[in-house]
Order: structure tokens, then C-alpha cells, then sequence
């Protein structure tokens, strides 16, 4: 990789390389499981819950930004070779920055989810914000081409989920376990069928991580029973729940089996980027077992800005 100094780009460019690094429009999935996770937890939110709340996005956020870049910056070397164009073996970010950039935001993190612990008077919050923090580099650094590495990715995602539960006053019961799980099992297959963005992936490897992908949802099948303040609705009639993950899992289903047909890495990578955005309305889903359509619907806009973002910056 070239260690020139990059030549000096227009504001317009050096935002879209830094946005490119972040992952800018799947930073709203993060964004998503936290809200999914507070909201499971507190059907209605008061106001000094929502600034509780809005700390947690905001620690969710840094987190997820923080551990992409470092991601970028642990593997810059593996990119200048197989991912010339990300930005920082092109050279629009370079590489001392991106690593500052890193670590700062991973302190972010750490010090918002602190704030948010002390907001609700929780030191819940701050052990699932270090166990994140820690998951998130053990990935970055050591994990990530094991096959540890989408279990290590799932978890992270599972402790994101819990971030946003971790507020709670009462214990955590078996329906937030489920709903978090739930997530990090669905990650898993994600982060499975991704390592074939590269060309080299086996059908039966995209199969078994779909199968995964397909597995994360269909633990969720059972969570209103696992739920002890469902809403009404999911009581008188059950089969709604049924139904709308049945049409999640199957949709989703098709375009990752379709990468199992044409293992072609531009057809996994939009299997791939289709799963990160569906998980927004996995969420939802969730959201819906304890909050009916407000809770749902104030998980489903975050997919908005997620999906127009997306068409500018490739968050792959």
C-alpha cells in the first residue's frame, strides 16, 4: 500500500471517504437495536427516559463507527490487495487518521454509555458498554478471520441489543435474552455469508449461513409467549406474528440462497447489504410484541435515512 501523503480533494469527496469509513448508512441499524432494546424494556418513555435514551443511540453510534474504522485500519494491508477502492488504501483517508478516528470513537463510546449509566442510575449499562468496547476489538484485531469471527460479530451485536435493554430497573427475563439473542445469531449467518465478498466462498458455506440467517429469525417465532407485556393483539390473534416473520424469513431466505446459486461476490454483497438493512425491520418486528405500531414504527423510520443514505455511500 502506498504511503504517499493523499492529494487534497474537494470538502464534497473527503466527506464521502469519511462517511465511506464509518459505514454511515449502517450505522442506523445500530442505531435501531439499541431503540429496539430500550423500547422492549420501557413500552412508554418519559422524557428524562428519552434523554437516557438518546445517550445510549448516541454511545450505540460511536461504537459501531468506531469498530468498522478500526476494523479498515487492522486490515489496511489485506485491502491495498483486495479492496483497493475503500478509503484507506485509496489514500482519500489516511491511515494515521483513520486509526485517531478509531480509538476516539470507541472512547466516545465508552464515555456516553458511562454518562447513560449514570442518567439511569445503572451500573448495568456500564459493564454491557466495556464488554462491547472488548468485543468489538477482540473482532477488529484477533477474531475476525477465525472462525470465531461472525460468532465474535453476533456477540457484538447481541451486547449492542442489550446496551439499549440494560437501562431497565428490573432483571432481565427470558423474552430480552430471546429478542437480543435473536440479533446476534442473525448477525452471525451475516458475517458468515460476508467473508464471501471476496470470491472465495464454498456453496455449501453460504448455504449454512443462510440456514444461520434463517435461524436468528426463526427464534423469534416464539417470543410473544416468552413476553410477559405483549400487546393484546398478538393474544386474540397470533397468527399476525406468524405471518409477517414468516414473509421476513422468507424474503430474506430468497436473496441469500440466490447467493448459493450465483456465489458471485457483487451478488453476495447485496445479499449481504439487504440482511444489515432487514435487521432494521426485525427490530421493528420485535419492537411490535411490546410496543404495538408506535414502538414498531419509531424503529422502522430509522430505515429511511439508512436506505437514501445508502444510495450515495457504499457501506459494504
Amino acid at each position: 500500500m502506498s504511503t504517499h501523503e493523499p492529494e487534497p480533494t474537494w470538502p464534497i469527496e473527503s466527506l464521502r471517504a469519511y462517511l465511506e469509513l464509518v459505514r454511515a448508512p449502517n450505522l442506523f441499524t445500530s442505531m435501531a437495536d439499541v431503540v429496539m432494546g430500550y423500547l422492549f424494556t420501557h413500552p412508554f418513555v418519559t422524557s428524562d427516559q428519552g434523554l437516557v435514551l438518546a445517550v445510549l443511540v448516541a454511545a450505540s453510534t460511536c461504537f459501531y463507527g468506531g469498530g468498522v474504522v478500526l476494523n479498515d485500519v487492522f486490515d489496511a494491508e489485506v485491502d491495498a490487495r483486495e479492496r483497493p477502492e475503500r478509503p484507506i488504501p485509496s489514500g482519500r483517508v489516511p491511515l494515521s487518521t483513520a486509526r485517531r478516528l478509531g480509538w476516539g470513537l470507541l472512547a466516545a463510546g465508552v464515555v456516553l454509555a458511562g454518562a447513560a449509566a449514570v442518567l439511569a442510575t445503572s451500573l448495568r449499562t456500564a459493564a454491557v458498554s466495556l464488554l462491547l468496547a472488548t468485543s468489538i476489538v477482540l473482532y477488529d484485531r484477533y477474531l475476525k478471520a477465525t472462525p470465531l469471527g461472525p460468532i465474535n460479530m453476533g456477540a457484538c451485536r447481541l451486547l449492542n441489543v442489550l446496551l439499549g435493554m440494560s437501562a431497565a430497573a428490573l432483571p432481565w427475563a427470558t423474552g430480552h435474552w430471546v429478542a437480543a439473542s435473536a440479533v446476534g445469531v442473525y448477525i452471525t449467518g451475516v458475517t458468515w455469508l460476508a467473508r464471501g465478498e471476496t470470491g472465495n466462498a464454498s456453496r455449501i458455506q453460504l448455504t449454512l449461513a443462510t440456514f444461520v440467517i434463517l435461524s436468528g429469525v426463526g427464534m423469534l417465532f416464539m417470543l410473544p409467549r416468552w413476553t410477559e407485556n405483549r400487546v393484546a393483539l398478538l393474544d386474540l390473534e397470533p397468527h399476525r406474528w406468524y405471518l409477517l416473520l414468516g414473509i421476513l424469513g422468507t424474503y430474506t431466505g430468497l436473496r441469500c440462497f440466490q447467493t448459493v446459486a450465483e456465489p458471485e461476490p457483487n451478488v453476495i454483497r447485496s445479499a449481504v447489504r439487504h440482511c444489515i438493512f432487514s435487521l432494521v425491520i426485525l427490530d421493528a418486528a420485535i419492537c411490535y410484541v411490546v410496543g404495538d405500531l408506535q414502538g414498531a414504527v419509531s424503529v422502522l423510520v430509522l430505515l429511511i435515512p439508512a436506505v437514501m443514505l445508502g444510495r450515495w455511500i457504499d457501506s459494504s
